[in-house]
């Protein structure tokens, strides 16, 4: 039997500051080693201060995944030398006085399947190593402490997850529940990071690290499995270590032995205080969260009649939901969730797109309305919807600049229809002993418009002229 536990590791990307000082928690803007102070570099004589804001959005995380959360938290020194880690310790959390860490005992469901959640703690992120070099012959490691000190929230699991199949899955879905409660932006580079322990048969557990991506993740437990069925097969022993990913061969690489709890030498961490979070703070923070998806999904199926899997993939993406909530209105509502999910998803499918992209709930409101008056015909607004997305400008501009708006006058269209019936005798005589073929002459009015024609007073039209 097949067992996989992750740790996953997740910025606090949505906070100003780091999370023992007042440097910039985004230090993707800035250039090498110019985002940070004493404190972060860990100089003799600075002193952490605790970032309040931090505790309470790893709190609502906890929260969201069901976890019980102490009355109290404290913080621990894990001491070990790497050169990423300025101080040469890092301060995180550890439950050795009890459960002290902000979170622990939680679910998360995948279909039908529980994952145990063991625990949630806060932590600070390294530094980042940056290779240069062509080949391992000439290659130099670059250091930059900007991330050092970046509110991290480690998540780790209990071993109940039996294939990589599952794993991607649980990632894609605990991504979408930190997005949707404010807390992270996993599109953001190395925001939310993944290592996985993987063990079969009772045998010794494997830790691989150094992962770049959940599709790698996936691929990478795959590898892990099959090279431990074979050493088993063999009746060679699987050593307990921590192995790392290589992205270029698709393999894992022995790194080192599994180093222990004890090997870290944790202590109390004597510059911070114990923190309490009182059962008044807790509900204030359970009053802020937003809608879960599961909510969020199950409210626009009963409220606006969205079909099952688009209403799914509308809650679970919080930018789609954002501008689903500010656009749509009752009567509005199942259009503005069609264009959202058939047109506009294959044009902002990126992060870049989305930060490029101009369009505001009130284009989309404005299209939808424009359908369903019958002011432009669904492909005129997928064309004019990528004009908008591009350029910002308002739908009655689009419309007018591009010639979309729908052909509705009524002589002018049944020139059209007499020009198709005249060219489809056949068509005609089919339609009129089977009316389900009208949608042929339809289809051949739409093709002599470019799509233009008012569909229903087409086939108004077409019904009366056969």
């Amino acid at each position: 039997m097949t067992k996989i536990g992750l740790e996953i590791h997740s910025q606090l990307t949505n906070l100003e500051s780091k999370l023992f000082c007042s440097c910039k928690a985004n230090y993707r803007e800035f250039e090498p080693n110019t985002n940070i102070c004493p404190i972060c570099m860990g100089l003799p004589g600075s002193l952490p201060r605790l970032n309040q804001k931090a505790v309470e959005k790893a709190t609502m995380i906890a929260m969201a995944l069901n976890c019980s959360t102490p009355e109290k938290i404290a913080f621990f020194r894990k001491n070990y030398f790497y050169p990423d880690l300025p101080k040469n310790f890092q301060i995180t959390q550890l439950n050795i006085y009890g459960d002290t860490s902000v979170g622990g005992g939680g679910i998360l469901m995948v279909g039908e399947k529980k994952i145990r959640i063991t625990r949630i703690q806060l932590e600070e992120d390294p530094g980042r190593l940056i290779y240069e070099g062509s080949s391992e012959k000439n290659q130099i490691t670059l250091v930059d402490y900007n991330r050092a000190g970046t509110p991290l929230v480690e998540i780790v699991t209990e071993p109940d997850f039996e294939n990589p199949k599952e794993v991607r899955e649980f990632l894609n879905i605990l991504s979408d529940l930190l997005e949707n409660i404010g807390v992270s932006d996993p599109r953001l580079e190395g925001a939310m990071r993944a290592d996985a322990n993987v063990s079969i048969e009772h045998g010794n557990k494997v830790e691989i690290k150094n992962i770049g991506s959940f599709h790698d993740l996936e691929k990478a437990v795959h590898f892990e499995i099959t090279r431990q069925q074979s050493l088993h097969s063999r009746d060679i022993p699987i050593i307990q270590e921590t192995r790392h990913w290589d992205d270029k061969r698709k393999i894992t690489i022995s790194s080192r032995s599994k180093e222990e709890d004890l090997d870290y030498r944790y202590f109390l961490e004597g510059d911070i205080p114990w923190v309490r979070i009182g059962n008044e703070i807790k509900e204030k923070l359970k009053s802020e969260m937003p809608e879960s998806i599961s909510s969020k999904k199950q409210r626009y199926i009963s409220k606006y009649n969205i079909p099952s899997q688009v209403a799914d993939v509308l809650s679970s993406d919080k930018f789609y939901s954002d501008l689903f909530e500010e656009a749509h209105t009752q009567e509005n509502a199942k259009e503005i969730a069609n264009i959202i999910t058939t047109d506009l998803m294959g044009l902002v499918d990126t992060r870049e797109k989305r930060e490029s992209s101009k369009l505001t709930p009130s284009h989309l409101k404005a299209i939808a309305d424009s359908i369903q008056f019958g002011k432009i015909a669904r492909n005129s607004a997928k064309n004019a919807l990528y004009e908008i997305v591009r350029t910002g400008k308002s739908l009655s501009d689009i419309m007018s600049d591009l010639d979309l708006g729908n052909l509705s006058d009524e002589s002018e269209l049944s020139k059209i229809i007499e020009s198709v019936i005249s060219e489809e005798p056949q068509a005609v005589e089919q339609a009129k002993s089977n009316p389900q073929t009208i949608n042929y002459l339809v289809g051949k009015v739409m093709q002599k418009t470019k799509g233009k024609a008012d569909p229903k007073l087409t086939l108004d039209l077409l019904k009366k002229k056969i």
